[in-house]
């Protein structure tokens, strides 16, 4: 009897684990990951995925400009439905020169042999092609950065919450003392209400942060185009990084400036535009083609022939255009200059970023240190004023205050912690890297 028990229990045991296990709506969420939320923004929020689609408007267009080296044929089929037939007699051979249903048929070769203007044109669809490129991934990289803060801040609400709720619970506990100790005739009404006064303070400031966490959840869901059901990780190795010493921001500069995404992508847009004004320049020039066409129809004439055929070559030049050119090339080159203009103002501004990075970074490892003394001192002030007042010497007055210089503390601390993790973020953004300390690829 024993020996069957054990058997139905194993196999229980065993369709309960398949039945887990084969349903994975079945299983309990795990709490999400930094990580697996950029994946989910990355693979689902409008803007990356506009992004691809961007990249492929570009490549299209480099399509478009590489199609003027190759030649264009034309097609053209007719059939004519006449109300009579013409035809004439020469010597002995009766040719139909006009006749009842005409069929025809033509090709038609049209080829540029040279044209001084489709060379810089097909250089600037490239050039605006890997600006496009890098614009995509630093859009990318943008949004990570994007979801990595809204991920701290949603953390950040979480625990400056629970620090409310802690403060709720020891307020509830000091309260029911207060009454005990009324009831005792320990202490004055006075105690109370100042117990039940805390007590109501506690409540309302952790309405108000729920409230606050409820909707960082919804905003970092907005983000991630997803529903958040369970809790978040805390990411612990980045939170660690930070609190690491900086480099110089100026030995982090070269290598930054040759990552930043933003930088690259101006650089092939300025290229880009110098390659449109050289296009301008070179309309004085003619362009020749290669034109030609073969023709068949039932109808030959009086050439007796019904296929035919011409090949010639075309030669155009715009002489005079009202002084087109010339505005055109002037309004090109000062969108060249304009472009290195941005450039120029965006390295100084990267510079800005990087300095500024560091020195926040720096700040906030000082404000987590100030931090952590306070909060050991709260921690210690609230023990001793607790028990002071178990043993009468104190009032509740005091524990109240106390206690609400613990929850002060506490975030603070959260505040600090997090706050720290932000710059750190910062950083490697100014440094033209991921939120995860990795260089970007650009496909």
């Amino acid at each position: 009897m024993e020996k069957k028990r054990k058997r139905f229990t194993r196999k229980i045991s065993a369709w309960a684990f398949l039945l887990l296990f084969s349903f994975p709506w079945l299983r309990a969420e795990e709490p999400m990951t930094l990580e697996k939320a950029v994946a989910l923004a990355l693979s689902r929020n409008e803007r990356s995925l506009a992004g691809s689609e961007r990249l492929t408007v570009a490549q299209a267009r480099v399509a478009k400009a590489r199609a003027f080296f190759f030649p264009q044929l034309t097609g053209t089929g007719t059939y004519t439905r006449r109300p009579f037939e013409v035809s004439r007699k020469i010597g002995e051979t009766n040719i139909v020169i006009q006749s009842y249903n005409a069929f025809a048929g033509s090709v038609a070769l049209n080829m540029i042999l040279f044209d001084s203007q489709t060379i810089p044109g097909y250089r600037q669809a490239k050039a605006e092609n890997s600006a496009e490129m890098y614009n995509v991934a630093d859009l990318r990289r943008k949004l990570a950065f994007e979801v990595s803060t809204s991920f701290l801040m949603t953390l950040s609400q979480e625990q400056t919450a629970q620090a409310a709720r802690h403060r709720l619970d020891f307020a509830g506990k000091n309260l029911e003392a207060a009454r005990v100790r009324y009831n005792a005739g320990l202490v004055s009404v006075n105690d109370v209400t100042r117990a039940e006064l805390e007590f109501a303070s506690a409540e309302q400031i952790l309405t108000q942060l729920s409230g606050n966490r409820e909707t960082a959840v919804l905003q970092l869901g907005y983000l991630l185009v997803s529903e958040i059901r369970a809790g978040l990780t805390v990411p612990d190795s980045l939170l660690g990084e930070a609190e690491m010493n900086p480099l110089a921001a100026s030995a982090l500069l070269p290598d930054a400036e040759k990552r930043r995404l933003d930088l690259q992508a101006m650089k092939f847009h300025v290229q880009a535009l110098h390659f449109s004004m050289t296009q301008a320049t070179l309309k004085w020039f003619p362009s020749l083609s290669l034109v030609g066409s073969w023709r068949i129809t039932n109808e030959a004439g009086l050439t007796g022939r019904p296929t035919n055929y011409s090949a010639g070559l075309s030669l155009s030049w715009a002489l005079f255009d009202g002084f087109n050119r010339n505005a055109d090339y002037r309004e090109r080159k000062a969108l060249a200059h304009l472009a290195e203009l941005d450039m120029q103002a965006a390295k100084r501004n990267s510079r800005l970023e990087l300095e500024d990075a560091v020195i926040s970074l720096t700040s906030q490892q000082a404000a987590i240190r100030q931090a952590k003394v306070a909060l050991d001192a709260a921690e210690k002030n609230i023990r001793e004023t607790t028990e002071l007042y178990r043993q009468g010497l104190g009032t509740a007055l005091q524990v109240a205050d106390a206690n609400a210089r613990l929850f002060e503390a506490e975030v603070a601390l959260v505040n600090a912690r997090f706050g720290l993790g932000m710059a750190f973020l910062n950083l490697r953004a100014a440094e033209g890297k991921d939120p995860f300390g990795r260089e970007v690829a650009v496909k």
